[in-house]
């Protein structure tokens, strides 16, 4: 097998040995190497780490790796390779970019030059400090063999690292089948660009080259160029010594098309089950990100019946002529564990009952890591924890048993909080409430919150148990008051419309997967408006439709799908939501109301997040009754469309001119965030840009308007602060229509999209 073969197959190996690692958490290591050892013998290095012998490699043998006393070279780094069964710690010296002289008036500069090359000491070659005393005694020894009398005074060295040094040129040569362009799109260093003062991805670094490196491989092996190498890399400076030139030799060699594909190993009776979790197919164009994919599917599957610590090796059949590649899979299980104890620590108010019932791994069942990662997902959720840690331990004297360890850090109580805030739709806002998420330990919630301003005042008492049954269906309970003084119902400070809501409401959420809720609810509530000579045509109408006091009996029918990783600051998955409300007859108020939402998220770099958010809402009256106007929706501001007045959008009362919202909505967002220029990555701070669309309709009658859809666009700044999300924007409506209120500046505690 040639060179190239080799080590292309050594990057596929060592990426499926990392993947059963990060199962397992170990591999196995039966020989340990130490390389690169020129003054100190091996012996005193292995003291230092965990692993004397054979065994099984941790993430602590890395660690102390890293930590070893450098015996040898303090401008030598540390890395471990995995190769076949033995690991070696490879010793590495930084190359030499370039050799300057200074000072220099008699010699020949070729001269100098010519007698270093021998000795290693030329650009690409390993810088060594013994060989750079050798090339200062052979630069004495040219002065003094000169016949001009000169002596050398002084000779004075310094190396100087060529991190943040500006890029010049990045070339590819002996690439045929891929361009240069291409090869560069793969690399995260290039030439200084319009944005390279934000990325800073124009300043050379060695760990960002190497890394670089590394993903062209990766493309390149993933379209089946298995002898595909990096043979030289090449660094100069340029003349005014202020940036580097780099020139990379590739050899890429030809595609090869896979022959066969095969399991073989142990493959505890279910070869068919693991048959179809293979992704190569005999004739396809060899991939190794393919290769290493079936790799982690079939170690995830056999994990899920208990094999822990299975392994999938490859064995290839390299064809040199043809161009072709037979593929075994070695599959090896293992042995099979169990859990003997869940071991629950750091729970110091939260009974042990909250947690275990989160936990989808048993005691006294098959070992399952896919289960145990849903465990740690479930009770990070909840809300009670800061962090949460789940690992394994083997039971001393025994091969095939583990303990799970559940280690917790509480959130501290939540205390009674008094406030003052401002929203740029009602001004300056006063609240209190005290807020427990894990009310005594016991996993439910209670919140009591009162907010006061000029134009509403507002009371809520809400409980959540999350395990209102023990087959886990929660139930959340509202009692409300609010009262409301409409601040675009009125150019009169004289006035005594005024609009108050009380009411009750439960809701049941019914999980019929780990993602998907079903929700039912009810609740009755009763409205009542106080008109005057300021009281808008669409509120006159209601009261005479309904009398000025109305009572609702809603009955809720709903449905909600949840996979971000987060709730506040999610980075990729997506949530999905239906509901619909009816107005029963009991009351005077019946209809009906549909409301369809969906959030995607997509993060394509660290700390760049690409959101989609879409919302859809139908809403009609039942027995010849107009539809509540209680009820209608309503779009404009933070959270629908931003750069308009909140909730100024849609149909407007005729009398008053006022928004009075509508029986139908289409609202869309798309929202690019991404982290500070020149900040530490921090997913609590971000700015953002973004495009809004969307309006509000309503039926025939003391209403007028509507139109088309609205857009905007504008960036803002978003901030998780202890008190909830806040968000800043600027927005710049796009289409502007007679009668539109716009608002430049928008300010909101409490929101996410």
């Amino acid at each position: 097998m040639s060179p190239g073969h080799a080590w292309a197959l050594a990057f596929v190996s060592l990426s499926m040995t990392a993947a059963s690692a990060s199962v397992a958490d170990s591999f196995a290591t039966p020989d340990i190497k130490i390389e690169c050892l020129r003054r100190v013998q091996p012996c005193p290095v292995f003291t230092y780490l965990p692993r004397k012998s054979a065994g099984t490699l941790t993430g602590e043998f890395a660690s102390a790796a890293v930590g070893m006393p450098d015996a040898t070279d303090s401008s030598r780094a540390i890395r471990t390779v995995t190769k076949g069964d033995q690991m070696a710690l490879v010793r590495e010296p930084p190359a030499v970019a370039s050799t300057d002289f200074a000072g220099i008036h008699e010699l020949y500069l070729d001269n100098v030059y010519s007698a270093l090359k021998p000795m290693s000491l030329s650009e690409s070659h390993d810088h060594d400090k013994s060989l750079v005393d050798k090339a200062e005694q052979e630069f004495m020894r040219q002065y003094m063999a000169c016949d001009y009398g000169y002596c050398v005074h002084e000779v004075s060295r310094s190396s100087a690292p060529l991190d943040e040094t500006v890029i010049g040129q990045i070339d590819f040569i002996g690439n045929n089948a891929f361009p240069s362009s291409q090869l560069l799109e793969e690399m995260q260093l290039s030439r200084k660009s319009w944005f390279s003062w934000y990325t800073k991805n124009d300043l050379y670094a060695k760990g960002k080259l190497l890394v670089d490196l590394g993903h062209i491989r990766q493309y390149c092996l993933n379209r089946g160029y298995l002898e595909f190498n990096i043979t030289s890399i090449h660094i100069a400076f340029l003349p005014d010594k202020k940036a580097v030139d780099l020139t990379v030799a590739v050899h890429e060699g030809e595609p090869y098309t896979i022959a066969s594909v095969k399991l073989v190993g142990n493959l505890i009776g279910r070869e068919a089950e693991l048959q179809k979790l293979i992704k190569m197919k005999t004739g396809d164009r060899f991939s190794a990100q393919e290769l290493q994919d079936t790799a982690k599917a079939l170690i995830s599957k056999l994990a899920e019946y208990g094999f822990a610590s299975a392994t999938v090796s490859l064995q290839p059949d390299v064809d040199h002529i043809d161009h072709r590649i037979g593929i075994a899979l070695v599959v090896d299980p293992g042995r099979r564990a169990h859990v003997r104890y869940i071991k629950i620590t750091g729970n110091t108010r939260t009974h042990d009952e909250v947690i275990r019932r989160e936990m989808r791994q048993m005691e006294n069942a098959w070992l399952d890591t896919n289960r145990l990662a849903a465990s740690k997902e479930r009770i990070s959720r909840v809300g009670y924890f800061t962090s949460v840690d789940v690992s394994t331990s083997p039971v001393p004297g025994t091969q095939d048993q583990y303990d799970i360890n559940v280690n917790v850090t509480e959130k501290p109580p939540s205390p009674i909080t008094l406030g003052v805030g401002y929203t740029s739709d009602v001004g300056s806002i006063v609240s209190a409430g005290i807020s427990q998420d894990n009310v005594f330990g016991s996993g439910t919630s209670l919140a009591v919150n009162a907010s006061i301003a000029r134009t509403f005042r507002a009371g809520t008492v809400t409980q959540v148990d999350p395990y209102f049954t023990a087959e886990g269906v929660k139930r959340v309970t509202d009692i409300y008051y609010r009262t409301a003084e409409p601040l675009y119902y009125s150019n009169t400070n004289d006035t005594s419309f005024r609009i108050i809501n009380y009411g009750f409401d439960t809701k049941f959420g019914i999980p019929f997967s780990e993602r998907d809720t079903l929700y039912l609810g009810a609740g009755i509530e009763q409205h009542r408006i106080d008109v005057d000579a300021t009281t808008p045509q669409s509120y006159i109408d209601y009261v005479n439709s309904f009398g000025r006091v109305s009572n609702d009996a809603p009955l809720i029918l709903g449905w909600a799908r949840d996979t971000r990783d987060s709730v506040l600051v999610p980075s990729h998955g997506y949530w999905a939501s239906a509901n619909g409300e009816y107005g029963t007859p009991i009351t005077n108020t019946t209809y009906y109301k549909l409301d369809l939402g969906a959030q995607y998220y997509y993060s394509f770099m660290r700390g760049f997040v690409l959101g989609l958010n879409f919302r859809a809402g139908y809403g009609s009256g039942l027995s010849g009754r107009p539809f509540p106007i209680f009820t209608n929706f309503r779009a404009g501001g933070i959270g629908s469309v931003r750069g308009y007045e909140p909730n100024s959008l849609g149909p407007r009362d005729k009398s008053t001119n006022d928004p009075v919202g509508g029986s139908k909505l289409v609202v869309g967002n798309l929202e690019l965030t991404f982290p500070l220029p020149r900040g530490d990555y921090d997913r609590t701070l971000r700015v953002f840009s973004y495009f809004d669309f969307g309006n509000v309709w309503g039926a025939e009658g003391s209403i007028v308007g509507g139109n088309g859809l609205r857009y905007s666009y504008g960036v803002g700044l978003e901030w998780i602060s202890p008190i909830g999300p806040l968000k800043l924007d600027v927005g710049f409506p796009i289409t502007r229509h007679s009668g539109d209120q716009y608002q430049k500046f928008q300010f909101q505690v409490g929101t996410s999209f």
